[in-house]
């Protein structure tokens, strides 16, 4: 064998171990944190077939007005897929709504651009993830307008509960009591923890992106009405009347919700004289 194929036949040997190696560590599934790796969209090779297509919500369902996508987003499933196929499964059972412009309550009030809040600007179905209190996360998505954007506050978990609550449980401290399966996903911190929204998917967009995305209850009747309630946003006290706009929205009498607004609930009854029915 000459010198040359012999060094080739070397390296191709030593290059054997460490291609093992990488093929056996992408096989594993969240036992370490996702590196936030730049990507081209491409359509998942964890999709099911044919029918993802037809589930899978597209560009159009995101380009309408804040409000109405908030109300819209209730009852749709949000899909997040692992490294190795397991797809975890959540149903959208409570939104909020920031219109930004006037709405004072939104990060892009008066039309203020940032590093941060550049998703919100982007178009309509592109993932604006951002951090509060240092260590948790939050994630929205854009919608029409220029600014706004929806939080979705709370899923109804539907596959996967078992790594969503590995999940969460990573981030409690030792010896907590056991989490109810209501409470994996009840708050958008939450959410973000059960589901395994990193920071690297701001700026994403949910329409065509291979690692999340979401879909259409394919065992809920698509003409469904829905009992939506409509109450004041959560966390915001500190922005007066915009405090009391009726843009949190959630599904009357779900276990799943973050909180329950009696009042709200009393008001939206006293005033038409029955549920307010929705149809998303």
């Amino acid at each position: 064998m000459s010198g040359r194929k012999r060094r080739m036949v070397e390296v191709s040997r030593a290059a054997e171990p460490a291609e093992n190696s990488q093929k056996k560590r992408s096989d594993l599934t969240l036992k370490k944190p996702i590196q936030c790796e730049s990507h081209e969209t491409e359509r998942s090779p964890y999709f099911p077939p044919k029918c993802d297509l037809q589930l899978r919500l597209g560009e159009d369902f995101f380009n309408q007005p804040c409000i109405n996508l908030a109300q819209a987003f209730l009852g749709k499933v949000l899909v997040r897929t692992c490294a190795d196929g397991t797809e975890l499964r959540g149903r959208i059972v409570e939104t909020e709504a920031y219109l930004g412009g006037e709405d004072k309550a939104s990060h892009s009030a008066g039309g203020k651009r940032t590093e941060r809040n550049t998703a919100m600007f982007m178009k309509p179905g592109t993932i604006y993830v951002y951090p509060i209190y240092g260590m948790y996360l939050c994630m929205n998505v854009s919608s029409e307008g220029e600014g706004a954007a929806v939080l979705l506050r709370s899923l109804e978990p539907l596959q996967g509960q078992p790594i969503m609550r590995q999940l969460r449980a990573a981030r409690r401290k030792e010896g907590a009591p056991k989490l109810k399966e209501k409470e994996l996903c009840n708050g958008p911190s939450k959410l973000c923890q059960a589901m395994n929204i990193p920071r690297c998917f701001d700026r994403r967009d949910l329409a065509s992106d291979p690692e999340v995305w979401l879909e259409r209850d394919p065992n809920t009747d698509p003409e469904e009405n829905y009992d939506i309630v409509a109450a004041p946003r959560i966390g915001i006290e500190s922005h007066g009347e915009w405090a009391k706009k009726p843009w949190r929205f959630y599904l009357r009498g779900h276990p799943c919700v973050s909180v329950v607004n009696k009042e709200a609930e009393r008001l939206s009854q006293s005033e038409t004289g029955q549920h307010d029915i929705i149809r998303t």
